[in-house]
């Protein structure tokens, strides 16, 4: 009777352990969305939504299970969906899109959110900064700076609130700035920092003094000479080879041409500027061009545009093709770690191949490696 009771054990044993190992196998990665899928921001939501379906159905594993919630680009909505996420005991979330809704978020303590946003400064604990960061940007550029044996940049920066992001990530990508400039956006102060900056005054006095110099001397090609001078509009260099615009759109384009107007020259010194997602009204400006940019891989970018237009009719935002990427990186990453404790895989180190480049995750921090550009005579060149 022992030895039967014995055995009875056994099997039980076994097909608890069977049972579990079961419940092991068909255990799903639960990932929370948060996003703005009400208010004046709900067509963004509606991108990443589409996206998200993208991603799920090239994984092609049914082990992927996601929860949605609004943002509705508030924050205290934003907390709200967060807590009851973490009833829901979801460990990981991606979202929210904005920085403003990102200042509750540390009350949730057993969640680790992915947000869209590219601000690492101040950034509650458990928020990783998933989109394309200032970080990532300039030590692309300094690889450029490396690579063109640059000796001399000035960086230019606005005064608006990603200033001490852009000085963070100087110090931390360790390049070496000559001088660094903040400067107002407003156009008329715009233009005189700029004319102090390159030594405008000075040099444009320098060639009225040269001019009147060679009209009072005897010099034999006098003529050719004042011809040669009445081309110019200085007279000297600037102390820089290559000066970084951290600027966007219409501000950058004013900072351009506050330096052509000062006679610094795309054709002189090197024009570099920050991720500019391939903004095509930079081609139609040929006369700030060459200038040069770090960003995601254009290839990659336009293949996403071309799948996603296809499969709903429209064009994705570029926050469509990040959110693409985190689904297929917070897979890879469950598949190589334990899913009891989700939250502590963006502590180790890893690198993910996705469709923005390659994801460098270390200590709750994503970096990107980013392509770099140029655009010369209306035309987008890869360089690395």
């Amino acid at each position: 009777m022992l030895k039967f009771f014995k055995i009875l054990n056994l099997i039980f044993l076994s097909i608890l352990y069977l049972n579990s190992q079961v419940s092991a196998n068909e255990k799903k990665i639960k990932i929370g969305l948060l996003i703005p899928i009400s208010g004046e921001n709900k067509k963004i939501g509606q991108q990443i939504i589409k996206s998200t379906r993208m991603a799920l159905k090239d994984i092609g594993e049914n082990k992927v299970e996601i929860f949605l919630k609004d943002t509705n680009s508030n924050p205290n909505q934003t907390i709200k969906s967060a807590n009851e996420f973490q009833n829901m005991g979801i460990q990981i979330v991606i979202g929210p899109v904005f920085f403003k809704n990102l200042i509750y978020l540390e009350e949730t303590n057993d969640i680790i959110f992915l947000s869209f946003t590219n601000k690492t400064y101040k950034l509650p604990r458990n928020v990783v900064s998933a989109g394309v960061n200032a970080n990532s940007q300039l030590n692309a550029i300094k690889n450029f700076v490396e690579i063109n044996e640059i000796k001399k940049t000035i960086l230019l920066t606005p005064k608006l609130d990603y200033e001490n992001e852009i000085k963070r990530a100087v110090q931390k990508s360790k390049l070496k700035i000559f001088k660094h400039h903040i400067y107002d956006t407003e156009p008329t102060k715009l233009t005189a920092q700029i004319e102090k900056i390159t030594n405008y005054k000075i040099r444009k006095q320098n060639l009225e003094d040269e001019i009147k110099r060679v009209e009072n001397s005897n010099i034999i090609d006098k003529d050719e000479q004042l011809k040669n001078l009445n081309k110019k509009y200085t007279l000297g260099d600037v102390n820089f080879d290559s000066v970084i615009i951290s600027d966007f759109d219409e501000n950058l384009k004013s900072v351009i041409t506050s330096l052509l107007y000062t006679d610094v020259s795309p054709k002189n010194k090197y024009f570099i500027t920050l991720n500019q997602w391939f903004d095509e009204s930079l081609l139609k400006e040929e006369s700030i061009q060459p200038i040069y940019y770090p960003s995601i891989n254009k290839d990659n970018l336009e293949n996403f545009e071309e799948k996603f237009l296809k499969e709903f009719n429209e064009q994705p935002n570029y926050l469509s093709l990040l959110s693409y990427d985190l689904i297929g990186l917070i897979y890879y990453l469950s598949k190589k770690n334990d899913l009891e404790n989700l939250t502590s895989i963006f502590k180790k180190k890893n690198t993910f191949k996705g469709k923005i480049g390659i994801f460098d995750i270390e200590n709750n921090k994503i970096n990107h490696k980013l392509n770099f550009y140029e655009i010369n005579d209306g035309k987008i060149k890869e360089i690395f």
